[in-house]
């Protein structure tokens, strides 16, 4: 006679719970001196978060960051806002004033308001994201960095851009892309003007899976087939005797 019996069963491991959201530090600056905020930001490990509240407009708010932290300033900024990014996020709740994300390197600056002049200048690589307008110059002489705005820019935005792409699903003002390099720019709605040497180009498949990149990467939906594609002609990459000054 066999006698069946049950097969050895081992208890099934406890659930582990995920690891623990990083705490949040506030910093509250209505209170609290800006280069003390700016110096805890400098001395910041991987994987911190930070909160910023009463930031008041105040000036230069998060600034040379170099650590992958993720910031958040809970109302507008003053001047010159994430310069000099380097690593991971700033997001900024409310509106930010000129120079936002100047000579960004790497890493993230969102706005979820409006931006104003020079957002994003000479910006090197990274991605700034505003969701509202930018003014005049916006992304003036950027080397690499991606823009995508959500609204409006002003006029002279992308003068002598060298590499990088911008992204503006508004309108654009006057003299867009004046003197520009090599850096590509796409517009959803009208142009008031091209600057010299700038002109419309094609938008190939290339540049439709670019934008769509772009788009995605900033949390928009826009649909890529609805944008225009802009870029340099390239006449001012050669000399000629009618630009000359006779001495």
């Amino acid at each position: 006679m066999v006698t069946l019996t049950a097969p050895e069963t081992t208890a099934p491991e406890p659930v582990t719970d995920a690891p623990a959201a990083p705490e949040t530090t506030v910093v509250d600056l209505a209170g609290a001196p800006v280069r003390g905020l700016n110096q805890a930001l400098h001395d910041a490990v991987d994987g911190q978060a930070w909160t910023v509240t009463n930031p008041g407009g105040k000036h230069s708010l998060a600034v040379g960051i170099n650590a992958d932290v993720a910031v958040t300033i809970e109302g507008h900024a003053g001047y010159y806002a994430a310069g000099m990014h380097q690593k991971g996020t700033v997001t900024v709740n409310g509106n930010a004033g000129v120079g936002l994300a100047e000579n960004i390197m790497s890493g993230t600056v969102h706005v979820k308001g409006d931006a104003s002049q020079s957002a994003a200048a000479t910006g090197h690589g990274g991605l700034v994201v505003i969701d509202g307008n930018a003014g005049a110059r916006c992304g003036i002489s950027m080397k690499g960095v991606d823009i995508v705005v959500g609204g409006n820019i002003g006029h002279m935005s992308a003068f002598m851009a060298q590499a990088g792409r911008l992204v503006v699903c508004g309108d654009a003002g006057d003299a867009l892309g004046d003197s520009i390099y090599e850096a590509r720019i796409y517009v959803k709605g009208t142009v008031a003007s091209l600057g010299a040497d700038c002109i419309e180009k094609p938008l190939r498949e290339e540049h439709l899976a670019e934008l769509a990149e772009l788009l995605a990467a900033a949390g928009r939906t826009d649909n890529p087939a609805d944008f225009k594609r802009y870029g340099s002609a390239r006449n001012l990459y050669h000399f000629h005797v009618d630009n000359s000054t006779a001495y």
